[in-house]
């Protein structure tokens, strides 16, 4: 089963994933022939080269100008009244119905339709939601232009030539900052394009601009899931250049593609919905009986351990042969971090062999939060309950590091820090609350 592993460090938009599959290999006539069935004119595809901090990358541009001669415009078959034109600049405003009605007609592969489908349909949905209408009342501005068409179509086709049956994507930096839109002035990440990502890991405050275009957050919520490189075997790499030059990163979209490793069930982070509230996780469980050694040196291969990745660690006492007390290293980590675990396990302890296993576990949504109390500024990890409540609980390390600078007694920091986080989560929800009303 052919995967596709996109590797988002610079974020994600349309024409840097057509571009990362051109450079991939996909024929240019290919993807010209499958964009010509849509019937829509008065475009140009160019296809260049740029080189971002050493890299060398292919830049796909949709030209919405005259055609030069030479360049590719898709000859577009006799069309149904209706079908889409461009004004050459940035293509008219055009409702969801028009679109899926537009991709409805057009000879594509059923695969191909289907995934472009649920693109604009997932687009919708956020839009929708933002905007507080009907996904059918729904009216594309910039992702309602050709060149977005024409970026979300090139995507599914690339995707049916490599004959990609998954489609894994790392986590995603939101950038920040403003962008203008036919809107107006919208923060970044855009609200529908944080719509699209729930669910998905993300870098909030990674980048000083727009780096996840709506377009691009469509193909990941409609096609991707998450999961990591530890995944994949890869077999081919492209990059795709997005248009701007960027001072901290590269611009530029990795796609690795390749096959599933064997040693894996499911990526490290592939969460799907397992209930109410709950997502699911796949890990591997990781352990050793220890029976020979000191135990004096169990804490410190714990946190080798735990330096090393490990998600967990446990220490169980355990009855070995012939009666001899000993010690289970009970570790739960990310798949693609089995082996490197297992040899830490091996180097710190006197164990000769190792156990793995797959797991999955049913975990409630989480995140990192910053709280200030007069001990200092702390971290707690705030989580969703099923009910919709959340709780919270202070960071042990912050806790015990600000206790012991300000000479206190530990619980007297914890409590502090929980009374923040208290203030903190009451405030989300009277603002979630009010913001229902309105």
């Amino acid at each position: 089963m052919a995967i596709a592993y996109l590797d988002t460090f610079s974020g994600i938009s349309g024409d840097m994933t057509v571009g990362a599959f051109l450079d991939l290999g996909m024929p240019l006539d290919g993807l010209e022939r499958g964009l010509a069935a849509l019937g829509v004119d008065g475009f140009r595809l160019e296809v260049g080269e740029r080189v971002r901090s050493g890299i060398r990358a292919t830049k796909l541009t949709v030209d919405l100008g005259r055609p030069d001669p030479g360049v590719f415009v898709p000859a577009a078959p006799p069309r149904a009244s209706g079908a889409l034109r461009t004004d050459g600049r940035h293509g008219p405003h055009r409702p969801y119905r028009r679109i899926r009605a537009l991709l409805d007609r057009a000879a594509l592969p059923a695969r191909v339709r289907d995934r472009a489908q649920r693109v604009f349909r997932a687009l919708a949905v956020a839009e929708g939601k933002v905007h507080g209408v009907s996904p059918d009342e729904v009216v594309f501005h910039e992702v309602g232009a050709v060149d977005a068409i024409v970026d979300v179509v090139g995507t599914a086709l690339c995707l049916e030539h490599f004959g990609v049956d998954e489609v894994l994507v790392s986590p995603l930096p939101l950038g920040s900052g403003f962008v203008r839109t036919q809107h107006g002035v919208m923060p970044v990440p855009a609200p529908a394009t944080l719509e699209l990502l729930t669910g998905f890991p993300v870098r909030p405050d990674d980048g000083a601009t727009e780096l996840v275009t709506p377009t691009g957050a469509a193909i990941v919520a409609a096609l991707a899931r998450p999961g990591a490189a530890g995944d994949v075997i890869p077999r081919a790499v492209g990059y795709g250049a997005g248009e701007r030059e960027l001072a901290d990163r590269p611009n530029l979209l990795r796609v690795i593609l390749g096959e599933r490793a064997p040693t894996r069930a499911a990526s490290p982070a592939a969460m799907a919905g397992a209930g109410p509230g709950l997502l699911r996780e796949t890990m591997v469980v990781i352990e050793a009986n220890v029976d020979d050694m000191n135990p004096e040196i169990l804490p410190v291969a714990v946190e080798a351990l735990l330096a090393a990745g490990a998600r967990d660690v446990t220490l169980a006492p355990v009855t070995m042969k012939k009666g001899r007390p000993g010690t289970l290293l009970q570790i739960i980590a990310e798949p693609a971090e089995r082996e490197r675990i297992a040899g830490v396990l091996l180097r710190e302890t006197s164990t000769i062999g190792v156990r793995t296993y797959a797991v999955e576990r049913l975990v409630l949504p989480r995140e990192e939060q910053r709280v200030t109390t007069r001990f200092g500024e702390m971290r707690v990890k705030v989580v969703t309950l099923p009910d919709g409540s959340r709780r919270a609980a202070p960071e042990h390390e912050d806790c015990l590091r600000a206790a012991r600078k300000h000479d206190v007694p530990l619980a007297q920091v914890q409590a502090e820090a929980m009374l923040a986080a208290h203030v903190l989560i009451s405030a989300a929800a009277d603002a979630s609350r009010d913001a229902g009303e309105r």
